[in-house]
């Protein structure tokens, strides 16, 4: 039974819910000084954000199985990026943005369970499959690729983010700004205002908060649609919320 005394309904927890509504929801932290780590950093998704990420100065480690081949994916990008075998990314980062292919997701996780506790991870993974008729989304057992992630991870702070970028777009160093928003999920304000800092350090680019993980199978599941979208105009197209 809750009592007066759980926290939940004291004066002091009233307040800062109340402060918290109040808050402009513009008003995000500075992220600039912390370290990022890509596990699946050398695959094109992960290479893009790791690229795009370090160009506006953020220190950025590549994660991969060998550590020669992050490394050598390091090289090419330059900028300071470092490459690192996936347990020693995760243990040198802040914050850590799992970009691998679907069909490893909960192997990687498992693996890294201990490297990634107390660490803020964001999830891009979209689990998608593909017939004769395009890409179609895949439900998880957990529900999302998101959800897996915070079940196998239970120590870590998990968040989901960057699902909707092209990698082509991400890895083009002509293209000086992306204008597109980024749809951030998560269980924690705190932790979901740092992954939409991180996102507007990315000209063009906005975080935008929306909503809990239970939400993320559909996030996830329009990057079926996107490919669709893409296929047919031969573009590289992405997301803006209106009205926000």
């Amino acid at each position: 039974m809750t009592t007066p005394d759980d926290g939940r309904f004291s004066p002091n927890a009233a307040t800062r819910a109340k402060a918290a509504l109040k808050r402009d929801p513009w008003d995000l932290p500075d992220v600039s000084g912390l370290v990022v780590g890509v596990l699946g950093g050398t695959g094109d998704q992960g290479r893009g954000l790791a690229y795009r990420l370090a160009r506006v100065g953020q220190k950025v480690i590549i994660g991969s199985r060998a550590a020669e081949r992050a490394q050598t994916a390091a090289d090419e990008l330059g900028l300071d990026i470092e490459g690192a075998e996936n347990a020693e990314c995760a243990r040198r980062s802040d914050v850590v943005i799992v970009a691998v292919p679907w069909e490893g997701h909960a192997k990687t996780l498992q693996a890294l369970r201990e490297e990634l506790a107390g660490k803020l991870v964001i999830d891009c993974v979209n689990p998608l499959g593909f017939d004769k008729k395009g890409a179609f989304a895949l439900k998880p057992e957990e529900g999302s690729a998101a959800e897996q992630a915070a079940a196998l991870l239970p120590e870590s702070r998990v968040t989901a983010a960057f699902h909707h970028l092209s990698a082509v777009l991400l890895q083009d160093p002509e293209t000086e700004q992306i204008d597109t928003d980024v749809m951030v999920l998560g269980e924690s304000r705190a932790d979901t205002d740092l992954v939409q800092a991180l996102a507007a350090r990315i000209p063009g680019m906005r975080g935008v908060f929306a909503g809990r993980l239970r939400n993320a199978h559909q996030v996830e599941s329009l990057v079926a649609n996107l490919i669709s979208v893409n296929r047919r105009y031969k573009a590289h197209a992405g997301l803006r919320l209106t009205d926000v």
